[in-house]
């Protein structure tokens, strides 16, 4: 038993690229440091003295800043190379971190936190191009699990000791952000013989080149993302604060809860996705969504920790049947000289929907109560999973492109 179980990861983590490897490693070390972001609205309000509103009118600026970033990062990706992209943005984010720790006043919160979103959100349309070009389409979706799986470890880390640095004092959080920003620039710099930007050619030679946004189903899809992205995040807007007011939760509690969601995700993604792979991924992500959604409509259904611990485990079941999935749909429909133009599309889409998430979970929150937030939530995953079964035909790849891909990749069937 013990070795089928043994053999089932090993199966699950085969193949896949050194450069992913480092990536993840990377990313693990970034991640470990993620302590600010998830305590921001709770920062501001409770130490900062800015109302709910207010809070999420900065966290709104932060999506507009990714916004620009992770358009920004996109296109350097095509020009530089990927990881030189990674590199300095980690390094200018650590130092935007320090920044914001020292300033209290809303203007000045406001122009650091669009500032630090700017150079902080060009990393993610560098780390997907990255993924993309170094891994063969047969592994991109488990290269982009790995990944993901490195990330969600660190946070496995970082809420929670966030969390509790919180209590005590939460400039604490700024320091250990900055520093694992940092770290994780010197992996990169010093692995990046190793790690390889992609050769000049797969960024300038022949090929289809096709702008993303003249891509009406890729539009579609990212139109798609918008709405997941803004429900999923309310995890660092109205979800604390939710639970902080009617589940009575303090911050180490909140950071507990959001380290189930983590060590789920490490413990059985990699597995859950090494089985679904050949199976339709935008069917699969349109499930996911459901689930996402579902487990934020369970909040207003129960007080208690364990059904707070419940609906987060719901809702990890659906990032893990969504998330990879879609980072794989959105990859796989780039041309290689592209590739960062459409990443950076798609990391754009969930900036957009960071400036949409606060802003419209909050005003509903205090203008119509959290009950109809939660139940508007579960009843936009209904659509989301509709339009992604709707839009899969559009990306199941011909028949003679999957007999020709190498190795085993999802051909459109259920």
């Amino acid at each position: 038993m013990l070795r089928s179980v043994a053999s089932t990861y090993r199966a699950a983590f085969s193949g896949l690229p050194r450069a992913v490897w480092v990536q993840g490693l990377a990313a693990l070390v970034n991640r470990s440091g993620t302590m600010v972001l998830p305590f921001m609205s709770l920062y501001l309000t409770t130490k900062l003295g800015f109302s709910v509103i207010a809070a999420g009118q900065v966290l709104s600026v932060y999506g507009v800043g990714s916004i620009a970033g992770s358009w920004l990062g996109g296109a350097l990706s095509d020009r530089v190379g990927p990881v030189r992209v990674q590199v300095a943005s980690l390094a200018a984010t650590g130092a935007g971190f320090l920044v914001l720790s020292r300033l209290s006043g809303r203007l000045a919160v406001t122009l650091a936190v669009f500032g630090l979103a700017l150079v902080a959100e060009c990393f993610r349309p560098a780390l997907f191009t990255a993924i993309a070009r170094g891994s063969e389409a047969a592994v991109r979706t488990r290269s982009f699990a790995l990944v993901r799986l490195a990330i969600n470890l660190g946070m496995s880390f970082g809420p929670a000791i966030g969390g509790v640095l919180a209590v005590h004092h939460y400039g604490w959080l700024f320091v250990a952000d900055a520093a694992t920003c940092w770290a994780a620039a010197l992996v990169l710099g010093l692995a990046a013989p190793a790690t390889g930007d992609a050769p000049r050619e797969a960024r300038t030679g022949p090929g289809d080149v096709r702008s993303p946004w003249r891509d009406g189903p890729y539009l579609a899809f990212l139109a798609v993302m918008v709405g997941l992205g803004t429900v999923f995040f309310q995890i660092s807007s109205t979800m604390p604060l939710y639970f902080r007011q009617h589940y009575h939760l303090a911050e180490d509690s909140i950071g507990l809860l959001l380290a189930i969601n983590t060590v789920i995700i490490v413990a059985v993604e990699m597995v859950l996705l090494r089985a679904l792979e050949h199976r339709d991924h935008l069917v699969l992500a349109g499930l996911g969504c459901l689930l996402v959604c579902a487990g934020f409509g369970l909040l207003p259904l129960g007080s208690s920790p364990a059904f707070a611990a419940l609906s987060v485990v719901v809702w990890t079941a659906g990032e893990m049947l969504s998330l990879p999935f879609t980072n794989s749909v959105a990859a796989s429909r780039a041309p290689a000289a592209a590739s960062g133009r459409y990443m950076g599309a798609y990391s754009l889409a969930f900036s957009f929907s960071f400036v949409l998430a606060p802003a419209i979970g909050t005003a509903v929150y205090e203008g119509l109560g959290p009950t109809a937030l939660w139940f508007g939530v579960a009843a936009t995953g209904v659509v989301l999973w509709a339009a992604c079964v709707r839009l899969a035909r559009w990306f199941r790849p011909a028949p003679g492109a999957v007999a020709a891909a190498a190795g085993p990749r999802y051909d459109g069937e259920e």
